[in-house]
């Protein structure tokens, strides 16, 4: 076998193995097991949560007292409007959001760099709307969002139970607000 077509088989060997192992690990890590919230409405989806938990990613560092604002456009798309303070200086990012669930799925595209969309699946939200978990199309992403900027111990307690089933790495989590961070050192 000559030097040219062993180092040809030898670059493909190398190509198949990485994408069965990337292939692999993007299975393991995607959210594809866990089912969006069922019976889902838009409408009441609509206003204002604060962010209470999250896992570390660049877009987010360092960012405190994040919220998110959605509001309901004419066309059906939502507009969303995140804000926080990143040392003490107020921060903030739009994006636009539309569903892609013609069935009552709780799970939307969101872009803050349009043309691109990634995922938006609320993975739990209680009955009244004041509380949710979303989560993208990996385990790198999760959040806990509340109506209120502080939720009681035991809704704190509830969703990282519901996280650690998941299999998302709560000890990694960020919580923003100082008056969250001060509950999650008290479990």
């Amino acid at each position: 076998m000559s030097k040219h077509l062993r180092g040809k088989l030898f670059f493909l060997l190398g190509t198949v193995t990485a994408v069965i192992f990337f292939g692999c690990l993007k299975e393991e890590f995607s959210t594809d097991n866990i089912p969006p919230v069922e019976h889902f409405q838009l409408e009441r989806y609509m206003g204002r949560w604060y962010e209470i938990a999250r896992l570390p990613h660049p877009f987010e560092e360092d960012v405190s007292d994040a919220q998110a604002e959605y509001t309901l456009r004419p066309d059906g798309q939502v507009t969303v409007l995140n804000s926080g303070f990143r040392n003490q200086i107020p921060v903030s990012a739009d994006g636009i959001a539309r569903s892609i669930s013609e069935d009552g799925m709780g799970i939307m595209e969101v872009s803050f760099f349009r043309p691109f969309y990634g995922l938006y699946k609320i993975i739990y939200l209680d009955k009244d709307y004041q509380l949710a978990i979303v989560t993208s199309s990996t385990m790198d992403y999760v959040w806990i969002l509340a109506r209120h900027p502080l939720i009681s111990r035991q809704e704190l307690n509830k969703c990282l139970t519901m996280l650690k089933q998941w299999g998302y790495a709560v000890n990694l989590l960020q919580y923003p607000s100082g008056m969250v961070q001060e509950l999650a050192r008290e479990n």
